[in-house]
């Protein structure tokens, strides 16, 4: 096994050990668990970094043509975020709860799909529009699973707001946070499917091609956005949107990485031969 693929599983068996700490951790309300979850985080944060600078550095292609390594920087931009905010504030320690089980699970299932770097770069690929749209929806993706973690915690201290969710902020609070983690996203998406539409005019010679993908893109893009006009417009606030950005977050993970391998499109793995 190469040095990129072992550090690639060090971190996913730290981020496993991150998982069963902080969901241990809620059932036995330990904040010690928390706090060895958090640090098991940031251990393995080291090696997923590590591997995608490896992969760069071996032919200096971006490491995120493939939909391995696309979901390997989408987590890497969630962690990331994760750790500013939980080193930042001491208010958010329960919130590993979501974030590190979705972050493990995503990150074994890129493990299965990881392959030797590509030796060289497909013409449709090199054009200035995929880093936009790759860091659109990177941070897009990471800033709606920190607005779902927090969804949850809204849920789980509405429920019981003793023990180790006492020193989580009010319901107000959570709710007021979620929603701008939710606002950051729905930009970021829309920056993400505007770059990809002048991309794609670039490689096919129109903006868009009701790709299943693009199609899909635009559906999630659309359900924060009515997430932003349910709370602005109509005033909603608290469980119900809690309970909308957890729904919410799975339909954005099954229309960027569950479409392209259930029918053949232009993202399919990326598979580009323009």
């Amino acid at each position: 096994m190469k040095l990129d693929q072992t550090l690639f599983w060090i971190a996913v068996g730290l981020y496993g050990v991150s998982t069963f700490s902080y969901i241990f951790g809620l059932i036995a309300k330990q904040e010690k668990l928390f706090t060895f979850g958090l640090f098991s985080v940031l251990a393995g944060f080291v090696p997923h970094v590590a591997v995608i600078v490896l992969r760069w550095m071996a032919t200096g292609i971006t490491p995120f043509i493939s939909v391995a390594e696309s979901i390997t920087l989408g987590i890497f931009m969630a962690l990331l975020i994760y750790l500013i905010l939980q080193f930042t504030t001491k208010k958010f320690q329960p919130l590993g709860v979501l974030v590190m089980p979705v972050s493990f699970v995503m990150m074994g299932w890129a493990g299965t799909m990881l392959k030797e770097v590509a030796a060289t770069l497909a013409p449709a690929l090199q054009s200035g529009w995929i880093w936009v749209h790759i860091v659109g929806a990177s941070i897009g993706f990471a800033s709606v699973l920190i607005a779902a973690g927090l969804g949850l915690l809204y849920l789980l201290k509405e429920k019981n707001s003793g023990g180790v969710l006492e020193k989580l902020p009010d319901l107000q609070g959570l709710d007021d946070l979620s929603y701008r983690f939710i606002a950051g996203g729905f930009i970021f998406f829309g920056l993400m499917m505007i770059s990809g539409c002048f991309w794609a005019n670039q490689v096919k010679g129109n903006y868009w091609n009701w790709d299943p993908v693009e199609v899909w893109s635009l559906v999630t893009w659309l359900i924060y956005g009515i997430y932003l006009h349910l709370r602005i417009t109509f005033g909603w606030r608290g469980k119900k949107l809690a309970w909308y950005a957890l729904v919410a977050l799975v339909a954005m993970i099954v229309s960027y990485w569950g479409i392209p391998f259930s029918v053949e499109t232009f993202h399919a793995g990326f598979r580009i031969e323009h």
